[in-house]
């Protein structure tokens, strides 16, 4: 297009932009303006006689344009729009849409917190003074955002704020820029402290608890290999299916009372002789026979099908440990397992 239209006001390009649309159009858009604005708007396009196509046409792309903008602002924020309009148009032009509105965006300083839920909002705010909490809900870029967060204020609480609002006097921007700018900061080291919390040696362990036997052994035995310290590490706060050996005699056989002897013979075809032996010293001389006689007649068994009835013992030991009748050592200083 040859024509620009960035040297129109914008009332100008209203102007133009209603002509264009024709009388029917127009009336459309009148509907949505205050009185003021139709007046101005009017005697505007009074003073339009003639609009040219190439300038129609780079007014109405240019009011696309930012629509499409204010629509990826709202759905993630200004860098979300940033990025979506650089992918489509390239970096210039997008510049140029947003510096148009620019003045929109600043007048909006809480428009990061658009896509956040109003319960995580009220969070940030229940400990702020009221004042700071009427200052921020009547500031948010939506009042529908606002009133949801306000369903979260306590009833005792509503109407303070709400008479604050009410009674608010028009806030100097340096304040609201400021109130938002703190709460920003807040809410961004809140995401860096849950982020900076939600790994390490506990979280994974807590994990692969949570695992099959064959993801917790893989895990683990890659995790060896390449760092023992840590596999170790790792291996303390679990109780994988060999760890029985750590359980004192009275913790085995209430573990042994609650598991399936065809599990028990299974899960024992692919464990160590120790283990072996001991959970054979916690059971009856008759138990012990008929689980040797079961174990020597049983056809050999896959990875898989000894892994899950391991899987299934150590589910029973975790549960018996959750109910708080067994206590299992996780380390060195800790006691051994008690009833």
């Amino acid at each position: 297009m040859d024509e620009g239209v960035g040297h129109l006001s914008s009332r100008r390009k209203a102007a133009i932009l209603c002509v264009s649309m024709g009388p029917a159009g127009a009336a459309e858009v009148f509907r949505h303006l205050g009185d003021d604005v139709i007046e101005q708007l009017t005697v505007e396009m009074a003073k339009t006689s003639e609009v040219k196509p190439a300038v129609a046409e780079r007014v109405m792309a240019e009011v696309v344009e930012t629509a499409l903008a204010y629509g990826y602002i709202a759905d993630g924020g200004i860098r979300y729009a940033r990025d979506v309009l650089e992918r489509a148009i390239g970096g210039a032009r997008a510049t140029e849409i947003l510096s148009r509105l620019a003045s929109a965006i600043e007048a909006t300083p809480f428009e990061f917190l658009r896509r956040t839920p109003p319960d995580q909002i009220w969070t940030f705010l229940r400990a702020e003074h009221p004042q700071t909490i009427a200052l921020v809900l009547a500031n948010l870029p939506s009042a529908e955002l606002a009133g949801k967060v306000m369903r979260q204020v306590p009833a005792e609480l509503q109407a303070e704020i709400a008479t604050r609002i009410a009674l608010m006097d028009q806030t100097q921007p340096d304040v609201v820029k400021e109130v938002a700018h703190v709460m920003q900061l807040k809410i961004e080291s809140l995401f860096q402290a849950e982020y900076a919390a939600a790994g390490g040696v506990q979280s994974l362990a807590d994990i692969l608890t949570s695992a099959d036997r064959t993801t917790e052994r893989n895990v683990l035995e890659s995790l060896e290999a390449e760092n023992k310290e840590l596999a170790d590490q790792v291996r303390s706060l679990l109780f994988v299916f060999e760890d029985i050996l750590s359980l004192d005699a009275r913790s085995t056989q209430l573990v042994l009372k609650d598991v399936d002897a065809k599990d028990l013979a299974v899960a024992l075809r692919g464990t160590n002789e120790d283990v072996s032996e001991h959970i054979m010293a916690n059971m009856s001389e008759r138990a012990g026979v008929m689980l040797r006689e079961e174990m020597e007649l049983m056809p050999p068994q896959r990875k898989r099908a000894i892994e899950e009835a391991q899987s299934k013992i150590v589910a029973t030991v975790r549960r018996l440990e959750d109910a708080g009748d067994i206590i299992i050592s996780r380390g060195a200083g800790d006691e051994e397992a008690v009833i």
